[in-house]
Formats: C-alpha cells, sequence, structure tokens
C-alpha cells in the first residue's frame, strides 16, 4: 500500500468500496442502503445494529460482510440461558494445578452477536468494555483484541415476546442503528428465484485486515471545515431537552438527548460518506445522510410523543430540516 498522497489512497479506498458493494450485493438483494450503511460503519470503524424482523437475511448480510473481507469471524447466538463467561472467556484449573484462561469466541476480527437482545442485560454488557477498549478483563489480566474489530448485531423488533431492551450504555457503542424493512415486491420476487433453486455464489475476498486498518485511519486524515463540525455538533445539541439549541419539538417530545458520542459519529460517519460518494471532504449533506442512523437509538421520547403517535425518526427529520 504504497500510496503517493492522499488522493491516491482515497482513491483507492473508493475503488475497494464498489468492489465491496458489488460482491455484497451477488448474495443480498433489495437492501442496497442498508448494506452500503454497514460498509460506512466498517471504514468509520464503528459497531452496527441491525434491527428487523426475523426472515430479513440480516444473519446472512453479517456472513456476507465477514466473507468478503477476509476476517476471522464468531457468531454468538444470544440466548436467554448465556452468560457473560460463554463471551468473553473463562479460567480453568489444568492437570498442573494451574489456572488457564479458556478465550471466549469475543477473540476475532468479526463478531455477529446474533439476535443480541434475547439475553438479559447481565450478559449483554459482556460487550461494553470489548466494544469500547477493543480488550476485556478476566480475572484481573487485560486481553487485547485483535485489530480490527467489529461487532455488527442483530435485533429483533423490541415489542415482540421474549425480548429485552438493550441498556443505554450499550446501544451508546454502536455507531449505527439500521432498520431493515421488507423488501419492495420486484426485489422480492428476485430473492425468492435465487434462493429456491440449487445455486452456489462464489464470493471473492476485497480486502485485507491490514488494508482496512490503513483505510479507517486515512477516513481521520479526511480535513473537514469548521462550518460542517460545528453543524454536526450542534445537530448533536439540538436532540438535548431544555439545551441552549433545543427547539420546541425536543423539549415538547424528548426526555433525553444524545451525548459526545453521536457528535463524534456524526463528523467520522460523515467523512467516510463523503470520501465513498466521491468527495475529498464532507459537507452538510453528508453530515444529515448518517444522521438518523446515528440519533434515532441515542434519543428517548416522553410519554408526549407517544400519546401524539410522533416517533423517534419524526423528529429527526424536523431537527434537520
Amino acid at each position: 500500500m504504497n500510496y503517493k498522497d492522499n488522493v491516491e489512497a482515497i482513491n483507492a479506498l473508493r475503488q475497494k468500496y464498489e468492489s465491496l458493494i458489488s460482491e455484497i450485493t451477488k448474495k443480498i438483494y433489495g437492501q442496497d442502503q442498508v448494506v452500503k450503511e454497514v460498509v460506512i460503519s466498517i471504514f468509520s470503524r464503528g459497531h452496527c445494529l441491525l434491527v428487523g424482523v426475523p426472515g430479513l437475511a440480516k444473519t446472512l448480510l453479517v456472513n456476507t460482510i465477514a466473507e468478503v473481507l477476509g476476517l476471522k469471524n464468531k457468531r454468538i447466538q444470544f440466548t436467554p440461558d448465556l452468560m457473560p463467561s460463554d463471551i468473553i472467556g473463562t479460567e480453568i484449573l489444568t492437570e498442573d494445578r494451574q489456572f488457564k484462561f479458556v478465550k471466549g469466541p469475543i477473540f476475532a476480527n468479526f463478531i455477529l452477536a446474533d439476535e443480541i437482545n434475547r439475553t438479559p442485560p447481565k450478559t449483554q454488557a459482556a460487550l461494553l468494555e470489548a466494544m469500547q477498549e477493543r480488550s476485556v478483563t478476566a480475572a484481573g489480566q487485560e486481553y487485547k483484541l485483535d485489530e480490527p474489530f467489529f461487532v455488527m448485531a442483530t435485533q429483533n423488533p423490541i415489542e415482540q415476546e421474549g425480548t429485552y431492551p438493550l441498556p443505554e450504555a450499550q446501544l451508546d457503542r454502536f455507531m449505527f442503528n439500521i432498520i431493515l424493512d421488507y423488501p419492495a415486491y420486484e426485489d422480492e420476487i428476485t430473492v425468492v428465484k435465487n434462493t429456491t433453486v440449487d445455486k452456489e455464489f462464489e464470493l471473492k475476498q476485497v480486502l485485507t485486515a491490514e488494508e482496512i486498518i490503513f483505510f479507517q485511519g486515512l477516513i481521520r486524515k479526511i480535513p473537514i471545515n469548521d462550518n460542517v463540525l460545528e453543524y454536526a455538533v450542534k445537530l448533536a445539541c439540538k436532540t438535548r431537552p431544555n439545551s441552549e439549541f433545543a427547539p420546541e419539538i425536543t423539549n415538547k417530545y424528548l426526555h433525553w438527548g444524545a451525548g459526545p458520542r453521536a457528535s463524534q459519529y456524526l463528523v467520522i460517519g460523515a467523512k467516510t460518506h463523503a470520501v465513498l460518494n466521491g468527495k475529498y471532504t464532507p459537507d452538510i449533506e453528508d453530515v444529515k445522510a448518517v444522521a438518523k442512523i446515528i440519533l434515532r437509538h441515542r434519543i428517548i421520547k416522553n410519554y408526549k410523543a407517544e400519546a401524539d403517535g410522533i416517533s423517534i425518526d419524526d423528529i429527526i427529520d424536523e431537527l434537520l430540516k
């Protein structure tokens, strides 16, 4: 990866991105926007939460991305009886009466946390340190996780039976909250046509771990104008009730607003979105493009919003006007 300058490296990233999208969409149909948003989170060094009813190919999407990235991946099936040690690992007593730490599935580059809200908050909390610090502490010993490290979690809608709401600290560690909807009729025809025959798709590896780490660092070097950065921070501030920037809709309908991590993700997400769309620096439209998937799980509406039938996305749309 001997790129002469950032411009050459940015152009290389864009080509890799197009190849990545091309490979993923060989298996995933009708979810083009979702695929793009997941890829943005990867280059932004962020974790991703995919929310949707069963059968919308959430797990297939994550497995497909892991395959084309060529990363060591592990799947953790979250169930009501899952324990933190089932994720992190546990100490065992060896034959020579010494304790030995046996690493759990968290020790991989790409973690699929399948149906994360099927397990109680105690077990969900096992991911907190790993997602933020990229390390795990067990029996007083800290173990660093390999880079790059991503958690892609799938979640069923919270109203479904047998689910537990994710704690705010857990939600805040996810960069994006992406909602998967039912595919369009034409896309569903394609899905059914291609999945009801004996047809195998061979996927090529597009990126290496070293390239991903390089491009993640490149994104952080992208310059951003002060007015765009100030817009991103002000947007996050607008979600906080009774703050100096809070509009009437925030004070009326929101109980809790987004924290500083939202401002950071808005800037990083805007940089990645800009680069992958042919720009060398982000503008306000790039911030707006990632705002909804960054803010929707960080703000909590009050009882009045529930009573008036106002959704979180409705409020964010109003703030973006």
